[in-house]
């Protein structure tokens, strides 16, 4: 990672505050750090779940994480910075109706889906050994890799968040170097997202973790370019303050790299996807 609080860059799309159950940061905190860094806009994209016993299962309610956000948001942009009001929403296809519902009822500015562990998941620590041993790659990574498939066909989100982030849970059983040897397995992924319309996340907090490395690896994110992806995001995934806008310049630069030269964003319910310069001012990707 080259740079763990980048300067000048347009946006992180990928925050959580304490309105998620494994955030402890005030939002103020962010739009403060974001002032001080030159990171013109953030999203703040906090945890819902729909399986029962799910940590941010019932959590916050919208109403309460919509006054929040949209009151920072009237507070911060006099001052230069644009705070939208975004989700992270767990996906699995037992619950698709449910996300579909709750999106339905409640607008958001910017919607990312994420595949997360289920409450028996097979990459739980306790489990995970036993999980691995025996099975060929394409099978480890299956329960994670289809639910994504299935995330991306969806059609119900603007971006689909660290689409390998069970790599994390894996290790050491299972390295990153290892699964990078059978890139085959993120077609699905890729091509479902390319005919969707959905944008590719690459999210920088895999950066901080012993795996060192972005979700996904940037081969994957110039695979994605390669099959005719247009629409990709950056974030930090940031739960922590000091966390904000970490690794975003790597994230920036890994997009660049692939062949885009602009992020996809939404800044309101129904809105037109705006396109963002992977660049302000002239500056080269926050490299």
């Amino acid at each position: 990672m080259t740079d763990r609080q980048p300067r000048d860059l347009p946006l992180d799309a990928h925050l959580h505050t304490d309105m998620s159950p494994d955030s402890d940061v005030a939002i103020d905190t962010y739009a403060t750090a974001a002032l001080e860094r030159g990171i013109a806009e953030i999203a703040i994209t906090d945890h819902v779940d729909f399986e029962p016993g799910a940590p941010a299962f019932a959590y916050a309610s919208f109403a309460d994480r919509e006054r929040i956000v949209r009151g920072a948001a009237e507070r911060w942009a006099p001052r230069g910075v644009e705070i939208r009001f975004g989700v992270e929403l767990t996906y699995d296809r037992a619950w698709e109706a449910d996300v579909r519902d709750h999106l339905a009822r409640h607008p958001y500015d910017f919607t990312i889906g994420s595949v997360h562990d289920r409450v028996e998941s097979p990459y739980n620590p306790r489990r995970v050994a036993a999980w691995v041993a025996g099975r060929s790659l394409a099978d480890i990574v299956a329960p994670s890799f289809d639910e994504v498939v299935a995330a991306a066909r969806s059609g119900l989100f603007d971006a689909i968040g660290h689409i390998d982030g069970v790599k994390r849970y894996l290790f050491p059983h299972v390295t990153p170097a290892v699964l990078a040897t059978a890139p085959e397995l993120y077609e699905p992924i890729l091509r479902a997202l390319v005919e969707s319309g959905t944008a590719l996340e690459v999210n920088t907090s895999g950066l901080r973790y012993s795996i060192r490395e972005a979700f996904p690896h940037p081969a994957i994110v110039a695979r994605f370019h390669e099959l005719g992806g247009r629409a990709v995001t950056v974030g930090s995934d940031a739960h922590r303050a000091e966390q904000f806008a970490s690794g975003l310049a790597d994230g920036y630069a890994i997009a660049a790299d692939a062949g885009f030269t602009e992020l996809t964003f939404r800044r309101g319910p129904g809105a037109a996807r705006a396109h963002v310069p992977l660049a302000r001012d002239g500056a080269t990707e926050g490299r």
